[in-house]
């Protein structure tokens, strides 16, 4: 799609361009992301960028700002990766669909954090005016601010919308507590869950827990980590990441940027030098997100994956210094919800934009269909390919 510009109203203007590390414009796209509205880790340039190779194919980015994105001093209000499709359902319907792929499962549009609502509304009349009448919008939460403020904004403008896959996932959200509540936060834990865990541990020991935030180290840790992946089941059916160059090159880059920015920890749980489970944890702002976690088959009867993130609740819990942590789990991941109680409700949203859609119940009833074969998919394809008969909290 060639770049294009246009200008709103209030002096606003809208560009779409392809994802390019060297557009003059990402500088004011990072300065959105270190402080927008509602963070977004996969929108971040550093990791989005980093994503491109991988899964960067066809994605363009919709810009609204208060100038043409390659004038100096430009500033950002809202910035949305997303990739044009015209025949999502087999027919020559358009379809504008937010950037998502298997390392990055949060949707929500950078937007300006002094008036999202006015940033949603001219992001939402931009994707209308540049790739058509409707847009996919996927992994959004269905509750909370952004949820509010899409409300808002859907009412005010009157677009219709239809809600596809909701589902939830687990968060670590001590923020929600008082002081006193945090320390006391994984009390839920069952006697017997308690009894397990120190018992795996006693059976473990020595056991060393590590949190590797130095940028000079991070590099061996995340060798250490694809190496880790690669002995266990995901490496004998050929789909651990260091079978994927894309994937390794965009691990690689973006633990290095974070890490010089002091926004990433890899953490790991040791016993005299070898790696018994590992997971990798970016930050954003007052938030984490924990990206990936693996752990050494041989020791899986001890459960070394629950083992570690029971150690990195405490640390995260210790530290105090995040308001939450995502798991970007898939629904109903044990791992997670043993240890995370509180849960986000997601959804993909699919709505007309600002200059109408005649076709719309043709597109909800398509996307509809089309959800309903991919969950059949899905469950046969679980059936089909599930890991050993091992600990299922790892």
């Amino acid at each position: 799609m060639a770049p294009t510009t246009l200008h709103l109203a209030d002096n606003c203007v809208a560009a779409i361009r392809p994802l390019d590390p060297d557009a003059p414009w990402v500088s004011a796209w990072r300065a959105l992301s270190r402080a927008p509205f509602i963070e977004n880790l996969f929108y971040d340039p550093d990791f989005a960028l980093a994503a491109g190779t991988a899964f960067g194919a066809g994605v363009v980015v919709i810009l609204v700002g208060d100038r043409p994105p390659e004038q100096p001093g430009l500033r950002l209000l809202a910035v949305w990766p997303c990739r044009c499709q015209r025949r999502r359902w087999g027919l020559p319907l358009r379809l504008t669909m937010g950037w998502t792929h298997g390392y990055g499962v949060f949707g929500v549009p950078l937007l300006d954090p002094e008036n999202p609502t006015d940033a949603l509304r001219r992001l939402l009349h931009a994707i209308g005016r540049f790739t058509g009448p409707r847009a996919m919008l996927c992994y959004l939460p269905t509750a909370g601010r952004f949820a509010e403020v899409l409300d808002e904004v859907c009412r005010a403008e009157g677009l219709a919308q239809a809600r596809f896959w909701d589902h939830s996932r687990a968060v670590f959200e001590p923020s929600a507590r008082p002081g006193d509540e945090r320390t006391t936060y994984l009390d839920h834990l069952s006697a017997r869950r308690r009894r397990r865990l120190r018992q795996s541990a006693e059976r473990l020991a020595p056991l060393e827990f590590e949190s590797l935030r130095d940028p000079l180290v991070l590099p061996a840790a995340l060798d250490d980590y694809i190496a880790l992946e690669a002995a266990g089941w995901k490496g004998r059916a050929g789909t651990a990441l260091g079978g994927n160059p894309g994937e390794v090159a965009l691990l690689q880059a973006s633990v290095a940027a974070f890490g010089a920015r002091g926004q990433v920890r890899i953490d790991r749980l040791r016993r005299e030098g070898t790696t018994l489970a590992s997971a990798i944890i970016y930050v954003t702002g007052a938030r984490a997100w924990c990206l990936k976690i693996s752990f050494l088959e041989s020791t899986a009867r001890d459960s070394p994956g629950a083992l570690l993130l029971h150690r990195i609740t405490q640390s995260l819990i210790a530290e105090g210094s995040l308001n939450g942590v995502d798991s970007c789990a898939p629904p109903d991941f044990q791992l997670a919800e043993t240890f995370w109680k509180e849960r986000m409700p997601l959804t993909h949203l699919l709505l007309t934009t600002p200059e109408g859609d005649r076709l719309f119940g043709l597109a909800r009833r398509l996307e509809g269909l089309r959800a309903r074969f991919s969950r059949w998919r899905a469950r046969r394809a679980r059936t089909r390919s599930l890991g050993p008969a091992t600990n299922r909290n790892d």
